[in-house]
């Protein structure tokens, strides 16, 4: 039996955008004041792309992590689907690595930039790169830093597949939040999963890019980053973007 759409939990309300960028279709909807767990996808043959409105009761400060959870929703969801020795790793920024090697990410979108305030609505967006273009002809490894399902041996991977199990361990990891110790379980599960703590890195911020150890993360994911003498701390929230 072959499905024409996803099969989400009863809190989730899928709509397909079709080739229409789910993020513009959610935005316009999440400003219309939609309920929450509005979950806008696109699925092609090379891409993943998904949108879910999320519509906060607390300050952006805590609201924020909904993008860790979102993204250790995606790695469990990956985990059930690729074969074991495909490595998911999860950016501090939202990217999404694979083997080492970029295959996507999330961003974070909320009316609000001010992390005091409680959002009307926040989005969580994703991208995931399920195929390499036929174009690039290239062979698994000549690009580490640029890969996709497919280049990892997942290549056989239902999207629908995985859009459904993405929406599935999401929202059980957003209901953690709810709970007085949410975010120190995330933090449990997370913390096996962050590309490069304890390393040196560098993140891309709005009007800035900066570099040095990754320390580890303050109680509401806060990257702190240590160079050379300074020792930095960037909130997550500096991450939300306006859509």
């Amino acid at each position: 039996m072959i499905r024409l759409a996803p099969q989400f939990p009863p809190l989730i309300k899928g709509m397909a955008a079709g080739p229409a960028n789910p993020l513009t279709i959610a935005s316009a909807e999440a400003q219309r004041g939609t309920d929450a767990g509005l979950l806008v996808w696109s699925l092609t043959d090379d891409r993943m792309r998904a949108a879910l409105v999320l519509a906060p009761e607390t300050p952006l400060s805590h609201a924020a992590s909904a993008l860790v959870a979102c993204g250790v929703g995606l790695q469990n969801a990956l985990g059930v689907l690729v074969p074991p020795e495909t490595a998911v790793h999860l950016e501090w920024a939202g990217g999404i690595r694979l083997n080492g090697g970029h295959a996507g990410g999330m961003r974070l979108y909320s009316s609000t930039l001010n992390a005091d305030d409680i959002p009307d609505w926040m989005i969580v967006s994703l991208e995931l790169t399920l195929r390499l273009p036929d174009k690039a002809e290239i062979e698994p490894g000549e690009t580490p830093d640029w890969t996709a399902l497919d280049q990892e041996g997942a290549g056989e991977v239902d999207a629908m597949d995985l859009l459904e199990g993405w929406s599935k361990h999401a929202l059980l990891w957003l209901g953690e939040l709810e709970h007085p110790n949410g975010l120190a379980t995330l933090y449990r599960e997370w913390r096996g999963l962050v590309w490069q703590l304890g390393e040196d890195t560098a993140v891309t911020l709005p009007g800035e890019r900066i570099g040095g150890r990754f320390l580890g993360v303050d109680e509401n994911f806060g990257m702190i980053l240590k160079a050379c003498e300074d020792t930095r701390l960037i909130p997550l929230t500096t991450l939300a973007e306006r859509v």
